[in-house]
C-alpha cells in the first residue's frame, strides 16, 4: 500500500506542516488506521477514499485518536489527489465537520472550511489558569480548542508553554494569538498546542483559523487577512472570511512516497492508492 508525506501550507520542503496521506479503495479497520498514525508520529495522518457520486470521504488520525477537524492534512490530501490521481478541481470531501472543498488556485490551492465563530468566555479553564504571566486580552473557544489573545505578536512568540498543564485539557487544544505590529508582518500570529492529542506544538494549523479569522476580522475590520503561525517551522496563510465560510490559500509539496507493509490479515483497503482514479 502506498503512502505519501506532504508538507502543507508551504511551497518548499522542510517547512509548513507535514501530514501523511493514504488513498484507499475502502476503509481499513479503525485500530489499524490509528496504528499507522502512531507509527508515523506526525500531527495527522489522512485516509481518503472515493465515493460513487464522484466526491470523497476523508478521515484524520492523530497519534492519540481520530480527530474531528484538520485543515493542513486536508490540503495535503488534495495535493496528492491532484498530483497523483488526476483528480479534477474542486475536490469535495465529506468529513466529521461536514463538507470541505479544495480548489486549485493561482498560487497553489484554496481550502474552503466552515466558519466557527468564537464563543467568548470570562475565565481561563482551571487546568491552565496559572500558565500566563499576564491577564489575557480575551478568552474564547470553539468545540475543540481554547483561544487566548495575548495582545501582541511578541507575546505569542515569547510564550513558553507548560505542556504538562495543557495536557490536562485532554484532547482539547490551546491556541495563543496576538496582533502583529510590524509593517512587513502578518495581521495576526498564533501558536497551537495539543499535547493531550499527541501534538506538543503544531507547525501550521488550518483548522484553528476557522475561529481565528472571524475573531480578527471583527477586531481589525477587514475580511481579508494575512496570518502567520509562529512555530519553529512557521507558516503563512492568506485568509478570507465570507458569510459562513473561511477560505485559506496555501501550497503543498510532496516529501516522500512510501510502500507500507501491513499485517497479512488486513482485509480492507487492499489495492489502495487511488488506482481507480489515476
Amino acid at each position: 500500500m502506498r503512502m505519501y508525506q506532504v508538507d502543507a501550507f508551504t511551497d518548499q520542503l522542510f517547512a509548513g506542516n507535514p501530514a501523511a496521506v493514504l488513498v484507499l479503495e475502502s476503509w481499513l479497520p479503525d485500530k489499524l488506521m490509528l496504528a499507522i498514525a502512531q507509527e508515523n508520529n506526525l500531527a495527522e495522518t489522512a485516509f481518503v477514499k472515493p465515493r460513487a457520486d464522484g466526491v470523497w470521504d476523508l478521515r484524520w488520525f492523530a497519534p492519540a485518536h481520530e480527530v474531528d477537524f484538520c485543515g493542513h492534512a486536508t490540503l495535503a490530501t488534495a495535493h496528492i489527489l491532484f498530483t497523483t490521481c488526476a483528480a479534477t478541481s474542486p475536490l469535495i470531501f465529506h468529513t466529521r465537520m461536514g463538507e470541505l472543498r479544495v480548489a486549485k488556485d493561482a498560487g497553489g490551492y484554496r481550502l474552503d472550511i466552515p466558519c466557527l465563530r468564537p464563543k467568548m468566555i470570562e475565565a481561563l479553564p482551571s487546568e491552565i489558569g496559572r500558565i500566563f504571566p499576564s491577564p489575557p486580552v480575551a478568552i474564547f473557544r470553539n468545540f475543540e480548542n481554547f483561544f487566548i489573545d495575548l495582545g501582541d505578536a511578541d507575546a505569542v512568540r515569547g510564550f513558553v508553554p507548560d505542556l504538562a498543564a495543557i495536557a490536562r485539557l485532554g484532547p482539547v487544544g490551546l491556541v495563543v494569538t496576538g496582533r502583529e505590529t510590524r509593517e512587513d508582518g502578518a495581521d495576526f500570529v498564533s501558536r497551537y498546542f495539543a499535547p493531550g492529542a499527541g501534538i506538543p506544538e503544531d507547525p501550521v494549523t488550518g483548522s484553528i483559523h476557522a475561529t481565528l479569522v472571524p475573531y480578527w476580522a471583527e477586531r481589525l475590520g477587514r475580511q481579508k487577512l494575512l496570518a502567520y503561525q509562529a512555530s519553529p517551522r512557521g507558516g503563512w496563510l492568506n485568509c478570507e472570511l465570507t458569510e459562513n465560510r473561511v477560505l485559506l490559500a496555501g501550497n503543498a509539496v510532496t516529501f516522500m512516497k512510501a510502500t507500507l507493509s501491513l499485517p497479512d490479515d488486513t482485509e480492507a483497503g487492499r489495492g489502495g492508492g487511488g488506482a481507480s482514479r489515476a
